[in-house]
């Protein structure tokens, strides 16, 4: 099981990917959410109608930190990339959805902006998009060449020992 979670593409341009995905989103999204809860933190999820916004800010924040940590090394990148996509469906469930529809969803409130549609939707998503895309495409391919498991499956693979955590 361990040998499939690490698994990984010898492609060295993987990193590109980790380094858009961890470095640029999802950690210093996370970090944000616990400096800045009343801006984008538990204030943000609590207006935008999150259930426990008091304690899936600061949770959400933490996931983003530690799995965009492990996405930037490359270790557990797969395993990583799962809790981040959650995140993404609920943020384009939450926030974007009612852009589309130009009326709250499921509880969710309706942003004040000028212009509702598929258009704004899409317009407003584009970041959300692309990190869930990101995150499904290290998902399927895993980490790349540069990275902890890509060490950890050529050191099993030299007959070295690999601790399983």
């Amino acid at each position: 099981m361990f040998d499939r979670i690490v698994m990984t593409r010898n492609d060295p341009a993987i990193v590109l990917i980790r380094l858009l995905v961890g470095l640029v989103v999802f950690f210093p999204e996370g970090f944000q959410k616990l400096l800045f809860p009343a801006l984008l933190g538990a204030g943000r999820f609590a207006a935008i109608g999150i259930p426990w916004s008091d304690v899936m800010g600061p949770f959400v924040g933490v996931v983003e930190i530690v799995c965009g940590a492990l996405i930037i090394a490359g270790f557990l990148t797969r395993l990583a990339a799962i809790p981040l996509i959650i995140i993404m469906v609920v943020a384009i469930a939450s926030t974007k959805i009612p852009i589309l529809l130009g009326r709250p969803f499921l509880g969710f409130s309706l942003p004040h902006l000028s212009r509702y549609g598929l258009w704004s939707m899409l317009h407003e998503a584009r970041a959300d998009l692309c990190m869930l895309l990101g995150c499904l495409y290290l998902l399927i391919e895993g980490s790349g060449a540069r990275s902890v498991d890509a060490w950890l499956c050529r050191r099993r693979a030299a007959g070295g020992s690999v601790r399983r955590p």
